[in-house]
């Protein structure tokens, strides 16, 4: 795995022209069986992929953190939202909460997360691979293929099916 990290970031690179526009197309003119493709391509990909291994989503990028999100972690470390926020988050630049460092600070040794049960709904989104018309998340889906070898897997899979259409 450490390999495969290594040259992502590179491989994402000389693939993201490429990707680019193809997205362009498939917003130009979507499948109309998209969202079942990328479900099928999600659910294959993830069934050989252990995150586990991995991680590097919570090594290298923070989620945004919701106000659901801050009140449900809070909740479980039974503390105020405020004294949660003030703890572990900052606000970015685009008017959002997010962690104040990463690696993630709920994210242990062993690659497992802390708050797993409770974690942010961008943590149990990502990478979006599987999300309902995909062809708007373009450019979120772009940045992911650089962090996740399953996104990039999945979207040059994508590719392949539907160049051919």
């Amino acid at each position: 795995m450490e390999e495969i990290l290594k040259q992502l970031p590179a491989r994402a690179k000389d693939k993201h022209n490429e990707s680019k526009k193809f997205f362009a197309r498939l917003k130009k003119k979507t499948p109309k069986n998209l969202d079942a493709v990328m479900q099928q391509l999600h659910d294959e990909e993830f069934q050989q992929t252990d995150c586990l291994t991995c991680a590097n989503c919570c090594k290298t990028t923070g989620p945004l953190f919701t106000d659901k999100d801050i009140e449900r972690i809070s909740k479980h470390f039974k503390i105020k939202p405020q004294q949660f926020i003030e703890t572990y988050l900052r606000i970015d630049e685009d008017k959002d909460y997010v962690l104040q460092s990463v690696p993630c600070t709920f994210l242990g040794a062993d690659n497992y997360c802390s708050i797993y049960d409770v974690r942010p709904k961008a943590c149990r989104e990502f990478p979006h691979t599987d999300r309902k018309k995909f062809q708007q998340i373009s450019n979120l889906t772009l940045k992911n293929v650089a962090i996740c070898p399953a996104a990039y897997n999945i979207v040059e899979k994508m590719k392949t099916l539907l160049e051919n259409r």
